[in-house]
């Protein structure tokens, strides 16, 4: 119990079956998953259920919307597809911040984030490039051809960002009408931070919350292990990939 308490200082909400894969993997510790959740119930430390959160999308507007371009293809790579999205966190006073995220889709790393207190695309296009630079810096490669995917809010179609994706030699990619599961992945990474690193709590003030994200987000890329990755972390994707 002391070994899981050291790991959810970081990932606080880790649950049963990942404990026992980190504690044998990290600290040598064999326990059965059942044994464990036993132990877990019996001390108060199994990782109680979050309400779902709200939408943060605004599609009805007058611009053009890309096709789904990734609906048939196969993303086999890191640095082929980046996925985009953003959601709202909860300020003292009833007030709101979002959060812009944007991730690579083979590796589930988040390659670009920014903290806005508002929605506009100004926000969406600070992540964006925030993006390139690290695929430039980390990985030696331009954003050149990778595709975009995005749902259809306003923030991704207006003239701005798709002048921002063009610059960058992106093409844009979004969910068909009224089918957020198309963006799948992003969806997935935003509940993740809000429900695992406890990014739905209520924020004193910006700075506050941008210093909360900073550490969620290096958290997730290097200790937070995917059970679609085969149980390892984004960045071990990566630098297997490389």
């Amino acid at each position: 119990m002391k070994l899981v308490d050291e790991i959810r200082e970081e990932e606080p909400r880790v649950g049963t079956r990942k404990l026992v894969h980190r504690l044998k993997k990290h600290h040598g510790r064999e326990v059965g998953r059942d044994r464990l959740f036993t132990m877990l119930r019996q001390s108060g430390r199994l990782v109680k259920v979050k309400k779902r959160f709200e939408k943060t999308t605004y599609s009805r507007h007058g611009y053009a919307v890309a096709p789904n371009r990734i609906k048939e293809r196969k993303i086999n790579k890191p640095n082929q597809v980046l996925v985009c999205d953003c959601t709202y966190i909860r300020l003292l006073g009833r007030k709101f911040a979002y959060l812009f995220l944007v991730s690579d889709a083979y590796t589930r790393r988040i390659v670009g984030h920014h903290v806005s207190r508002d929605l506009s695309h100004y926000s969406a296009v600070i992540a964006l490039s925030k993006a390139a630079a690290w695929l430039q810096a980390a990985q030696g490669v331009e954003a050149q051809g990778v595709m975009h995917h995005s749902d259809r809010g306003c923030q991704y179609c207006c003239h701005e960002y798709l002048a921002a994706l063009k610059s960058h030699g992106m093409e844009s990619s979004m969910t068909d009408a009224d089918h957020c599961y198309q963006n799948a992945i992003a969806e997935r990474i935003n509940g993740i931070l809000k429900d695992e690193f406890n990014l739905d709590a209520e924020f004193v003030n910006v700075n506050q919350l941008q210093t909360a994200v900073e550490h969620a987000v290096e958290v997730y890329n290097t200790k937070r292990t995917h059970w679609s990755l085969g149980l390892r972390t984004p960045q071990e994707m990566y630098e297997r990939a490389a």
